[in-house]
């Protein structure tokens, strides 16, 4: 039958657990997100309380006066309560013993005590742990009842339960308050209800159970911080001779224990947390010392530490290379100036070498000579040796300037021209309008005395003569070719230009015009002006500027 006592307490229970879960929802409404919390709590004690929902599945067979039998089925119970309590032996492992009521069916109730074993996985950067249990423990089950045909009181069986959760470590009561998000297990119960009639038969039921709560969190899981050493060398480097101190530095340490050290290592030695090595013996090179802390007996209560520390050798000498100047013209010297610097002013010697012209020197200055070395830049190496066979060097760039371009050839220079367009009866004579032309032609002769003038001359093409003046035509090519020679026979006859600095050609231009050409000493006309063809003055003849001189070359 129902318990008014149980019935009154899972009543209280869960309305306790609403309570609880709608003011952790306002407080998360308020806040606008959950709060991050820094990592979940590694408490000794969790008690959670919430709300339970169970459906189990069964069939109870329950024997009839007539010997036949009634099936009944329990059903699901929407309003239970949960309640357990864990203590955590470690990070990991703990017992529990938790207590449900499930007394809401329609036709069933039930109340449950069980203790196990319960593992939990926190993560904690993220406030997550997840659980599991396995648990033992009695059932006191009543039903199914389906009045008036039978009644099944209260019985007490077996109860076995399995299952696994999640939980929230919220920041709030400083991490002693937590949200169960859900807790899902599988439940295994077996009651006798005994051999009677209409109240008898057996129940074996798998029963699939989910709550959700709050959890309250007690104490603290925090191990002591293990021992932690570190060791310093100082100074960490020497030359032989000079010591070097070892020091150890422990933390984390119980002040009310023992504590014992030692050391280990090429000249260390004591029982002290510190030690001093001497290094007279010790070659050039590196060194390590190892230490050991003890506090008491227990394990993780020691720790080691090792310094290192190096004993040099004399140091090397150092070296500066400068030149002056740094640009020179070729066949010009630089001075070059060594500065050494011996660490333990050792005396020191100098030399030079130059990848390019030749260096002379012994002491800490050198000139270089660029005679008949290239344009570009040499490097010069000035290297400098201590008393111990010890050295070092460096370099300087001295950069010779490369000679000034040979000027450039000269060009064949354009004149004017002259045209042969304004006598029909005479188309090749040079007339009055070509005298301003060529007397400026002239001229550049005469201030360029070492120049010379070609004359290509030209000529358009040539109509087909008729009748008795078709033998006596001239082609284009002698047009041009005649042309050429009377200009060069003005320049020569009548201002005086020597024959032998005007030569004479032909072009194929098309225009009845002759083009001068100034060419300065050095200049190559070939080069500049391509595709005229010389004049064989042999076989074309000057002819006279008047009409009577012509007349007269007639005759003769």
């Amino acid at each position: 039958m129902h318990s008014r006592f149980f019935s009154s307490f899972h009543r209280i229970l869960l309305a306790g657990c609403v309570l609880g879960l709608g003011a952790s929802l306002v407080y998360g409404q308020n806040s606008t997100t959950l709060p991050n919390a820094p990592g979940a709590t590694l408490s000794k004690v969790d008690v959670f309380a919430g709300y339970s929902y169970a459906a189990p599945k069964a069939t109870v067979n329950t024997p009839m006066p007539d010997g036949t039998y009634f099936a009944q089925k329990p059903s699901a119970v929407d309003a239970g309560v949960l309640a357990s309590g864990a203590y955590y032996f470690n990070r990991h492992v703990g017992g529990q013993i938790e207590y449900g009521n499930h007394r809401e069916g329609k036709n069933d109730g039930f109340q449950t005590i069980q203790a196990g074993i319960i593992f939990r996985f926190p993560f904690e950067q993220d406030a997550i742990t997840p659980f599991v249990h396995g648990l033992a423990g009695a059932v006191q089950f009543g039903g199914p009842n389906a009045e008036p045909i039978s009644y099944h009181k209260y019985t007490w069986g077996p109860a076995l339960t399995a299952g696994g959760g999640l939980d929230y470590d919220t920041p709030w009561f400083n991490h002693h308050l937590g949200i169960r998000l859900f807790q899902a297990d599988y439940e295994y119960f077996h009651v006798n209800f005994g051999p009677q009639f209409i109240t008898g038969g057996r129940l074996n039921a798998g029963v699939a159970r989910l709550s959700t709560g709050l959890v309250f969190k007690f104490g603290n899981l925090v191990p002591p911080p293990p021992v932690t050493y570190a060791c310093s060398a100082n100074p960490a480097s020497v030359y032989p001779g000079e010591p070097v101190t070892i020091t150890g530095t422990a933390t984390n340490l119980n002040p009310k224990n023992q504590v014992l050290y030692s050391w280990s290592g090429e000249g260390a030695s004591g029982t002290n947390s510190t030690t001093t090595i001497e290094t007279g013996n010790l070659a050039p090179g590196s060194y390590k010392v190892s230490g050991h802390v003890t506090e008491g007996k227990k394990v993780g209560q020691s720790a080691d530490c090792t310094a290192e520390f190096t004993v040099k050798q004399y140091e090397p000498p150092t070296v500066s290379c400068s030149a002056n100047p740094t640009q020179v013209n070729p066949g010009d010297s630089s001075t070059i100036t060594a500065t050494g610097v011996s660490p333990q002013n050792r005396p020191l010697t100098y030399s030079y070498q130059a990848s390019a012209g030749s260096i002379n020197g012994t002491g800490n200055t050198a000139t270089l000579s660029t005679t008949g070395a290239p344009a570009g830049s040499i490097t010069v190496t000035c290297n400098v040796s201590d008393d111990k066979g010890q050295t070092a060097s460096s370099t300087t760039p001295v950069d010779v300037a490369a000679p000034p371009p040979p000027p450039a050839a000269p060009k064949v220079q354009t004149l004017c021209s002259i045209q042969f367009n304004h006598d029909k009866r005479r188309p090749t004579r040079v007339d009055n309008d070509a005298k301003g032309c060529l007397d400026d032609v002239a001229l550049n002769l005469q201030r360029s005395s070492d120049a010379t003038l070609v004359v290509v001359g030209n000529s358009a093409p040539v109509p087909e003569a008729r009748g008795r003046h078709r033998r006596h035509q001239m082609s284009a090519e002698e047009m041009a070719a005649q042309r050429a020679v009377n200009t060069k026979n003005y320049l020569v006859t009548e201002k005086g230009i020597d024959a032998s600095r005007i030569s004479v050609r032909t072009d194929n231009s098309g225009q009845n015009e002759v083009q001068n050409y100034l060419v300065p000493s050095g200049a190559n006309f070939d080069n500049d002006v391509q595709g005229t063809t010389p004049v064989n003055e042999s076989t074309v003849k000057a002819q006279p500027r008047s009409r009577r001189a012509a007349r007269h070359h007639r005759r003769r």
